[in-house]
């Protein structure tokens, strides 16, 4: 079966930045006539970046989830929670749908963005075909929710209704929130630094 002609095959190129496509002129440092950012085939050093940030996302999600990251006084009883037991306090203290969005925010998101992160590393490393439609996919899943990975991060501020509707007498941020608060930067960095177009540079078995 023969395949699409590929983008350089037509010479054109595609802004990274703004979407335009433009004629490849083959000059180093060609800037795109609509927003002016430099023109690559490819993201310089796309993978090493995005292994970079990914790994030290990863390193600062182990303190994010260890260290306390809010403290609820309630009753005259004071407790520092982590994500996990925070989540666990939520639902005990009456606002389940407060606590499965924090869950998901700041435990299943995270996670299935360093898994698919990974597993698009990994895929173009091996220079596999395999499912490039369905990885495709993938990676706009990773940015889409990246928009909303902060939530976490301004859960503090959403527990003052809490307060005031007597479930917590005073919440307070702890140092927790500052690790998750740049896990989610940098995987939100990582994600932007990965250049998609290499999942489609392996040639078909077929062509």
């Amino acid at each position: 079966m023969s395949a699409l002609p590929r983008a350089h095959e037509l010479g054109l190129i595609g802004c990274h930045i703004c979407g335009q496509v433009c004629r490849d002129t083959g000059i180093d440092d060609a800037a795109c006539p609509r927003c002016g950012a430099e023109l690559h085939r490819r993201k310089p050093n796309s993978c090493a970046r995005t292994w970079a940030l990914l790994i030290a996302a990863f390193l600062l999600y182990i303190p994010a989830n260890v260290l306390p990251i809010m403290r609820t006084v309630s009753l005259g009883d004071v407790d520092d929670n982590t994500i996990l037991s925070g989540v666990i306090e939520l639902w005990v203290k009456g606002s389940p749908d407060l606590a499965v969005i924090v869950f998901t925010a700041s435990i299943v998101v995270p996670m299935m963005k360093f898994l698919v992160m990974g597993t698009l590393l990994l895929s173009v490393h091996r220079g596999t075909n395999w499912a490039r439609a369905q990885r495709s996919k993938l990676f706009r899943l990773v940015e889409f929710i990246g928009y909303w990975s902060m939530l976490d991060v301004f859960v503090v501020s959403l527990l003052t209704a809490l307060v005031q509707f007597g479930f917590f007498s005073q919440v307070e941020p702890l140092p927790g929130v500052v690790y998750f608060g740049l896990t989610v930067v940098l995987t939100m960095l990582a994600s932007m630094s990965f250049d998609p177009r290499l999942i489609w540079d392996c040639k078909d078995e077929d062509e």
